[in-house]
């Protein structure tokens, strides 16, 4: 049999490749093999750089494309992540599908990463097989090492801790017994350490995992804990936590300028059987883009309606500058009749405004709306050029640079409303920006205000994503603790402060008496790991 026939005439077809077959059956057969080998390795290489190619137009397409522009944030990152996560396969599969002498320049640079200085290292010394010089001399000596960090992950480690106090007694008298008193607990008589609980509250408030779904996770670890009971636990830490929330309102209320939004938490209401829509207020304190000395803050309030009156309730002792959106039931809070202390200045917010020419924009093109975005764009190029600068200095570079181009936003915006219909969708914005014009000129006199307030809206955005992941509230009240305990995590946050260190150390100082005078030392801002 010739070697055609022993190959079965065989021929290679490189796929979607424009190039002759090769006849492998012309090649001697102790190459044919290595020959197959080489040209499989090359198409690999070929499909891989075209879902290469392919992954990274998706990826441009998700950042710049117009379609992003109506997607969550959200829905962005989990974008990103899956695009991501398949160009590494992709390029994993180039670098093995590489020949093993390819040079260092082709191998992919990775993001390693920072790990830091506090981290335990385990270390590990790999010695060689055998420290015999090959030529027969002896023994090798240590001249040097090469040092290799890795990040190693242990999941979540359950244990028991069991406190033992031994008691003690005279052998010749009968004064009585001497026993230590028991360590104190948050939850006297419970199961959980003070750890356990933080540990719960973070994972519901900061990683947006419901009790039901802890619940499961702690059962494949072969812990059975009802989520009513992961519940008890939530609800218990925030009443002892709602003093340290109470003290982190007082703070930023008596500040001279303050951030205030709203977002929706939808409860279960029981009565009728579906959900309704109850409220988060967020008051925020955020004076590091001017350099103020007052650490930053946010306290949530739960409501079970957007009412202004509630904006009313919640400010009661604050009389200082507001930013916030257009919402008008922010409206009552200027008015001589507001109660809990005089009329509020204002300070709206631009972004809302280049938000809503942004929509007339991609909806209709049109060349008003264009022209209005050019001009905001100004004002924040500005804006980013003095932030982090001092009050003064902020305030005279609006006022010589701003300033003129503010006035001729007003000129615009009123030559246009005379163009326009007010009845139109350019008109509605048009409209909406002329109601609030006041208060879009409030950061021209003040170089502590922010030209918008989405220094708020960054803080409530994780309240979206508890929101979408526990579905709904089950109660008003719990509304209430979802706020408090998300109070405390948001300003920890903010703070450098590791949430989960936090609450532990609080929970416990708590448990422990801590008294009540000395509160302030329980705030977010003034924790650190050796207090």
């Amino acid at each position: 049999m010739n070697d055609r026939a022993r190959s079965g005439g065989m021929r290679y077809h490189p796929a979607m490749s424009s190039a002759p077959p090769i006849d492998l059956s012309a090649l001697p057969e102790s190459q044919r093999t290595a020959v197959l080998a080489v040209l499989q390795e090359r198409d690999a290489l070929k499909e891989a750089n075209r879902r290469l190619e392919h992954l990274v137009a998706e990826l441009n397409h998700v950042v710049h494309g117009k379609r992003s522009e109506k997607l969550s944030e959200d829905d962005r990152q989990l974008a990103f992540e899956d695009l991501e996560t398949a160009v590494a396969e992709v390029e994993t599969r180039k670098e093995q599908a590489a020949p093993p002498t390819r040079t260092p320049g082709l191998v992919r640079q990775r993001n390693l990463g920072h790990l830091p200085t506090g981290l335990p290292r385990i270390e590990r010394v790999i010695e060689p097989a055998s420290l015999d010089c090959p030529c027969g001399c002896g023994r090798m000596h240590r001249i040097g090492e090469d040092r290799t960090e890795r990040l190693d992950i242990v999941p979540a480690q359950l244990r028991v801790l069991v406190d033992i106090r031994p008691k003690y007694a005279c052998r010749t008298c009968s004064d009585g017994v001497t026993q230590a008193v028991a360590a104190p607990r948050l939850i006297e008589g419970g199961l959980p350490t003070e750890g356990a609980i933080a540990h719960v509250l973070v994972s519901k408030f900061a990683d947006h995992l419901p009790f039901y779904r802890q619940s499961q996770i702690l059962a494949r670890s072969g812990i059975q804990i009802d989520r009513s009971t992961l519940a008890d636990w939530a609800g218990t830490a925030a009443f002892h936590l709602g003093p340290v929330v109470d003290r982190l309102s007082e703070h930023l209320k008596g500040s001279t300028k303050l951030f205030m939004d709203e977002t929706t938490a939808p409860v279960l209401d029981p009565g009728r059987g579906k959900t309704k829509t109850g409220y988060l207020w967020a008051l925020a304190r955020d004076d590091r883009g001017w350099g103020g000395g007052d650490p930053p803050g946010v306290v949530f309030t739960y409501q079970p309606s957007r009412a202004g009156a509630h904006a009313e309730q919640i400010l009661q002792g604050f009389d200082g500058i507001l930013q916030l959106d257009g919402y008008t039931g922010y409206d009552r809070l200027t008015r001589p009749s507001r109660k809990g202390g005089a009329p509020i200045t204002v300070a709206h917010c631009w972004a809302h405004v280049r938000r809503k020419l942004k929509e007339v924009f991609d909806r209709d093109g049109s060349e008003i709306a264009a022209e209005g975005l050019r001009r905001i764009a100004e004002l924040y190029r500005i804006e980013a050029e003095i932030r982090g600068m001092g009050p003064g200095q902020r305030l005279s570079a609006r006022q010589a640079r701003s300033a003129p181009l503010v006035a001729e936003f007003g000129d615009w915006l009123q030559a246009q409303r005379l163009r326009i219909s007010a009845k139109s969708r350019l008109g509605e914005k048009l409209t909406y920006i002329h109601r609030h014009w006041p208060g879009l000129q409030t950061f021209l006199h003040d170089g502590r205000v922010e030209i918008d307030s989405n220094a708020v809206e960054n803080l409530i955005r994780p309240i979206a994503l508890t929101r979408k992941n526990t579905l709904f509230a089950g109660h008003d009240e719990g509304g209430r603790t979802w706020a408090r305990i998300a109070s405390l995590i948001a300003t920890a946050k903010i703070n450098g402060v590791e949430p989960f260190a936090y609450l532990k150390a609080t929970l416990e100082a708590i448990a422990a008496g801590h008294p009540a005078s000395s509160i302030d030392e329980l705030l977010p801002w003034s924790f650190n790991l050796s207090s």
